[in-house]
Protein backbone atom coordinates (compact mmCIF):
# COMPACT_ATOMS: atom_id res chain seq x y z
CA UNK A 1 0.00 0.00 0.00
CA UNK A 2 1.27 3.33 -0.54
CA UNK A 3 1.16 6.36 0.99
CA UNK A 4 -0.38 9.89 0.01
CA UNK A 5 1.94 12.27 -0.03
CA UNK A 6 -0.60 14.89 1.19
CA UNK A 7 -1.38 13.41 3.65
CA UNK A 8 1.97 13.36 5.52
CA UNK A 9 3.10 16.17 8.29
CA UNK A 10 4.97 18.80 6.21
CA UNK A 11 8.11 18.38 8.35
CA UNK A 12 8.03 14.87 7.88
CA UNK A 13 7.27 15.17 3.69
CA UNK A 14 10.02 17.91 3.92
CA UNK A 15 12.24 15.18 5.48
CA UNK A 16 11.52 12.55 2.93
CA UNK A 17 12.45 14.70 0.17
CA UNK A 18 15.95 16.08 1.63
CA UNK A 19 16.74 12.57 2.43
CA UNK A 20 15.94 11.76 -1.74
CA UNK A 21 17.72 15.09 -2.46
CA UNK A 22 20.51 13.72 -0.49
CA UNK A 23 20.87 10.21 -2.22
CA UNK A 24 21.04 11.92 -5.49
CA UNK A 25 23.69 14.48 -4.43
CA UNK A 26 25.73 11.61 -3.58
CA UNK A 27 25.01 9.93 -6.75
CA UNK A 28 25.66 13.11 -8.66
CA UNK A 29 29.13 13.75 -6.47
CA UNK A 30 30.86 10.65 -7.61
CA UNK A 31 30.20 11.60 -10.75
CA UNK A 32 31.16 15.20 -10.93
CA UNK A 33 34.86 14.06 -8.66
CA UNK A 34 36.76 14.99 -11.54
CA UNK A 35 35.57 18.13 -11.20
CA UNK A 36 36.76 18.54 -7.91
CA UNK A 37 34.97 22.26 -7.53
CA UNK A 38 31.56 20.98 -8.52
CA UNK A 39 31.92 17.61 -6.67
CA UNK A 40 32.94 18.87 -3.55
CA UNK A 41 30.01 21.76 -3.96
CA UNK A 42 27.71 19.15 -4.42
CA UNK A 43 28.88 16.09 -2.06
CA UNK A 44 28.75 18.97 1.09
CA UNK A 45 25.33 19.75 0.05
CA UNK A 46 24.18 16.32 0.23
CA UNK A 47 25.70 15.65 3.51
CA UNK A 48 23.73 18.49 4.69
CA UNK A 49 20.22 17.53 3.13
CA UNK A 50 20.98 14.05 4.82
CA UNK A 51 21.83 15.09 8.06
CA UNK A 52 18.75 17.78 8.12
CA UNK A 53 16.63 14.86 7.06
CA UNK A 54 17.99 12.54 9.69
CA UNK A 55 17.30 14.72 12.69
CA UNK A 56 13.32 14.95 11.64
CA UNK A 57 13.05 11.07 10.27
CA UNK A 58 15.24 8.45 10.78
CA UNK A 59 15.33 6.52 7.39
CA UNK A 60 17.47 4.46 5.40
CA UNK A 61 17.47 6.66 2.56
CA UNK A 62 18.99 9.38 4.74
CA UNK A 63 21.73 7.59 5.93
CA UNK A 64 22.31 5.92 2.19
CA UNK A 65 22.60 9.50 0.62
CA UNK A 66 24.68 11.01 3.72
CA UNK A 67 26.91 8.04 3.14
CA UNK A 68 27.29 8.21 -0.73
CA UNK A 69 27.86 11.61 -0.26
CA UNK A 70 30.25 11.26 2.08
CA UNK A 71 32.14 8.87 -0.20
CA UNK A 72 31.65 11.21 -2.96
CA UNK A 73 33.50 14.21 -0.67
CA UNK A 74 36.62 11.36 -0.14
CA UNK A 75 36.24 10.62 -3.88
CA UNK A 76 37.07 14.95 -4.85
CA UNK A 77 39.45 14.80 -2.44
CA UNK A 78 41.49 12.31 -3.48
CA UNK A 79 41.27 13.10 -7.12
CA UNK A 80 42.19 16.81 -6.27
CA UNK A 81 45.48 15.66 -4.56
CA UNK A 82 46.72 13.56 -7.27
CA UNK A 83 46.17 16.09 -9.46
CA UNK A 84 47.80 18.69 -7.08
CA UNK A 85 51.05 16.07 -6.99
CA UNK A 86 51.19 14.76 -10.27
CA UNK A 87 50.68 18.13 -12.50
CA UNK A 88 53.59 19.13 -14.26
Amino acid sequence: MEVDPNSLDPELRTAKFLSLASASLGLMSLCLAIIPVCGGVVSLLGIVFGLFSLKADNSNTAKAGVIISGLGLLVTIVYSLFLAFFQQ
